[in-house]
């Protein structure tokens, strides 16, 4: 049982985003708790005191108790709480002890003591489970991100804790990955697991919840049953910032290139290993001044192909014709931008401010505002872009990109960890960019994000290209077919 009494918590420093207020709170054994609402509602703090994060690794005024079978979660040591309490993070980088996948899964019971030959029973046992033996013994640093959430996710069902705290546990996994994920919750739950979810993709949840958690501004808004949650109009789930249960009622919108004009990419080939290639793509030809939708499964080579094309691999030589010019490797440095998967890698400032300032030629506090406006971002121009929540930082991340000013524009997962309000916000940059005949190339595992405002489709598997086509009425088809199966 964990009961929350009267719990408020402000992190350190002030009124920051994601704080808690007046939390009363009571989880039974074997329940499926979804907390939903919008990007900086609190949905991540609560996690992390359900885990003893907080207080014991943020700081900031915390008031109330946190109990877990009646001890107070606060005055536990990590340790302690983590025999008990397993969690995914947003970010599965963040958790990740060791190298290689193998040893990573078995991290947790090695710390427990257990037997070698029950470690690796349970090992084995739960790669089985998530459908993922062929990426036992893998260095985790040479794989996709879907496939790092994977061995996440993994790590913490080895352990077999009683309660499992899972923070945006879908956003970067494929399709498949996220049915397996599914399967994996309906066995805790099978199991009599406590399950508590961060989450704003719904659809893979649909029959698992018991109950939904509605968190705005700090405070638990409402509390519905999954039956209660199902019968909320398509007006009244816009209005809480909630995507949809049934992918099939998201509406769709047929669209065709508006362009005639394309690039080349060609001789496009680069392995991480001398003994596979991760991308092996001799010609490739895109619509320009369009939204591209860049799509496969987990470790499709689906980055690896952005980070060639916009020249941040030294080692692939290949070139991007765009009309009678030819682009090579450093040239194309200076032409495209990129926002990658995990943007803690590109924020390098003391304020979001700042951020803007770096990527634009000639830095313009109204230019950069106007943007952050446009992203629900101008309240934390000021904030330290670190002290932000995931999805406010991914925000900071495509702001930065819009100001750039280049003309092939790269996001990598960009609406990971982003509601329906600010997923759509996105949308509409990105058809604003097309409007101004910016190519952008999305990759995404998010189907209602490419219905909001795609215009074609690249579909890559094994590092090569299988199939490109224009999101017409046959192009939905496919596309629904890939994401949702056979209607």
């Amino acid at each position: 049982m964990i009961k929350l009494k009267n719990v408020n918590f402000q992190y350190m420093g002030g009124n920051e985003a994601g704080g808690l207020s007046d939390i009363n709170l009571s989880i039974p054994d074997g329940q499926v708790v979804l907390l939903c609402g919008r990007s900086g509602c609190g949905k991540t703090t609560l996690t992390r005191m359900l885990n003893g994060l907080i207080p014991n690794y943020y700081d900031g005024d915390l008031d109330g108790e946190i109990l877990l079978d009646g001890e107070n979660i606060s005055k536990l040591p990590l340790y302690q709480t983590a025999r008990k309490v397993g969690s995914v993070f947003q970010n599965p980088r963040t958790q990740f002890f060791t190298v290689d996948s193998t040893s990573e899964m078995a991290f947790g019971c090695e710390n427990q003591g257990l037997p070698q030959e029950e470690i690796i029973k349970r090992v084995k046992q739960t790669a089985g489970q998530f459908a993922m033996q062929p990426l036992l013994g893998k260095n985790i640093f040479c794989l996709s991100g879907g496939e790092k959430q994977k061995v996440a996710c993994a790590s913490v069902s080895v352990s077999s804790p009683k309660i499992f705290v899972l923070d945006e546990p879908s956003s970067n996994l494929d399709i498949s990955a996220t049915a397996d994920l599914r399967r994996l919750i309906q066995l805790w739950k099978q199991q009599g697991k406590t399950v508590v979810i961060a989450e704003h993709r719904l659809y893979y949840l649909r029959g698992l919840i018991d109950r939904i958690l509605y968190l705005q501004n700090g405070e638990i808004c409402a509390e519905l049953s999954e039956q209660e949650a199902h019968k909320l109009s398509s007006d009244e789930q816009k209005e809480m910032g909630l995507r949809p249960f049934d992918l099939l009622k998201f509406p769709v919108k047929p669209r065709h290139p508006a362009h005639k004009q394309t690039f080349l990419c060609s001789d496009f080939a680069f392995g991480y290993t001398q003994s596979k290639h991760a991308i092996n793509i001799s010609s490739l030809e895109l619509p320009r001044g369009e939204i591209i939708a860049v799509i496969g499964h987990n470790g499709a080579g689906k980055s690896t192909f952005a980070r060639c094309l916009c020249g941040l691999e030294k080692k692939c030589k290949g070139m991007m014709t765009i009309g009678e010019n030819r682009y090579d490797r450093k040239q194309r440095l200076t032409r495209c931008y990129m926002v990658m998967q995990d943007v803690n890698h590109q924020l390098f400032t003391e304020s979001v401010e700042e951020e803007m300032f770096v990527s634009m030629a000639l830095p313009e506090r109204e230019q950069a505002a106007s943007f952050l406006e446009r992203l629900d971002l101008l309240p934390f121009k000021d904030r330290h872009p670190m002290a932000l929540s995931g999805g406010q930082k991914q925000r900071v991340a495509i702001a930065s990109a819009l100001v750039s000013g280049r003309n092939i524009l790269v996001f990598d997962e960009p609406t990971s960890g982003l509601d329906l309000q600010h997923m759509e916000e996105v949308a509409r940059e990105l058809t604003a960019l097309q409007q101004i005949d910016k190519t952008s190339l999305v990759i995404t595992h998010d189907y209602e994000l490419i219905v909001s405002c795609c215009t074609y489709v690249l579909h890559l598997e094994h590092g090569r290209v299988q199939a490109q086509y224009c999101l017409d009425d046959a192009g939905i088809e496919r596309l629904q077919e890939f994401f949702l199966g056979s209607r």
